[in-house]
């Protein structure tokens, strides 16, 4: 019980301040689990990545999902989940339920500002870092830069997975100049390794009753929805979890359907601006619609909008990563993983520009201060948390 305690305590804390989206929680994440705590090593953590923009559902959760798996069993995925998302839910519940006519919006623009910024400090962070391990050579940088031209030029679900599937199919054709010696020996290990994780305490046959729990409630909901207020609910934001690709932002069109005329369009597009203004998943938006959606018990609603809408990508990731892993092992999906670590990192440089950097770099003062919190960040090698008290105080005073 101890580490899944450690794993809801370290969450928690990034719950807290994790602001930017997405690629900024990958970011929060790398700077934590694997410079920090080292809980894993830059390899799997390029690894839980990958897969995690295979899969449907929240991508940053999903990942943050299986490094608590990796570090205590699936308790430990369930207190990553939990603590990851307990401030955002808190927060956009309390939002749904009460007015904020009369609140002084001043100081929380500010912290916020603040707090972006931090943003493009911890993702620029993360691209170097991980550019650093994965372009060794001229192929990964390639595929890297590439990656990184297409989404920004082409931006959208499809642009995110057909550059991944393209290089992994590029590893497997030219595994012999891709694959440095280095690397071929992290991949032999892969299987050691994430066993020593933790995986090898977890029965197979829970990651197989994932996998089918997915599918029984992905068409067997639907069936049943009628009969309760609460299983309708239910249905309607675990359908919405188990198709949307891509995260954050995308999740939007199909929520904006799911709530049809139930809702009228201020009131959703209050909940979405909410939903950005928060720190941790922008999927707990549905904890926004679910509680005003449920207005006679609008706690009970927001809960059962939040399980529905991450349940589908948490039980993917618990059912499909072991698989993933033990692919990673063989010499040519090792290639494979390579080309797609690579294409990550191209992945993450994209989204450093945006929407992390042209949304909280607006001027010559907010660049100095990303410059100024990279050089603190590598150079001094302070806790993170001090930095984001510094931004969160700089930004309340100046902007």
């Amino acid at each position: 019980m101890k580490p899944a305690i450690e794993v809801f305590w370290r969450f928690l804390l990034l719950g807290c301040v994790s602001f930017g989206g997405p690629a900024a929680h990958i970011g929060y994440f790398r700077t934590t689990f694997v410079e920090k705590l080292k809980w894993l090593d830059d390899d799997a953590y390029a690894r839980l990545v990958a897969l995690s923009q295979f899969l449907p559902g929240p991508g940053s959760s999903q990942v943050g999902f299986a490094i608590g798996v990796n570090r205590a069993g699936w308790l430990g995925g369930l207190a990553a989940f939990t603590g990851f998302t307990l401030p955002s839910f808190v927060l956009l519940t309390l939002l749904a339920t009460l007015t904020l006519q009369h609140t002084d919006t001043g100081l929380l623009n500010g912290a916020i500002h603040g707090l972006k910024l931090l943003a493009v400090v911890v993702v620029a962070d993360a691209c170097l870092g991980m550019y650093r391990n994965f372009c060794n050579n001229q192929w990964t940088m390639a595929i890297a830069v590439l990656t990184a031209v297409v989404l920004l030029m082409l931006p959208g679900i499809g642009s995110q997975i057909v550059p991944l599937i393209v290089a992994a199919g590029f590893g497997i054709w030219q595994r012999q100049r891709l694959m440095s010696e280095s690397s071929a020996k992290a991949a032999q290990s892969v299987a050691s390794s994430y066993s020593q994780a933790g995986q090898s305490n977890q029965p197979g046959v829970l990651k197989s009753r994932a996998l089918w729990l997915f599918f029984a409630l992905l068409l067997g909901l639907p069936l049943f929805a009628s009969i309760a207020e609460s299983l309708d609910l239910f249905s309607r934001f675990y359908q919405a979890g188990s198709l949307v690709f891509g995260g954050g932002h995308v999740v939007l069109p199909l929520l904006q359907e799911l709530v049809g005329e139930s809702m009228a369009q201020d009131r959703f597009l209050t909940g979405y601006a909410a939903a950005q203004a928060v720190p941790g998943p922008m999927f707990t938006l549905a904890s926004f619609l679910g509680a005003d959606l449920w207005l006679e018990s609008p706690i009970a609603g927001a809960f059962i909008a939040t399980i529905g809408v991450f349940a589908p990508g948490l039980l993917l990731m618990y059912a499909l990563q072991p698989h993933w892993e033990q692919l990673a092992a063989k010499p040519k999906m090792a290639a494979a993983v390579a080309a797609i670590n690579a294409a990550v990192v191209g992945l993450l440089l994209s989204a450093l520009y945006t929407p992390v950097f042209s949304s909280g770099v607006l001027s010559g003062v907010d660049m100095a201060l990303v410059l100024l919190g990279f050089w603190v960040l590598k150079q001094l090698k302070l806790s993170l948390l001090w930095i984001v008290a510094a931004y969160l105080m700089v930004g309340m005073i100046f902007f």
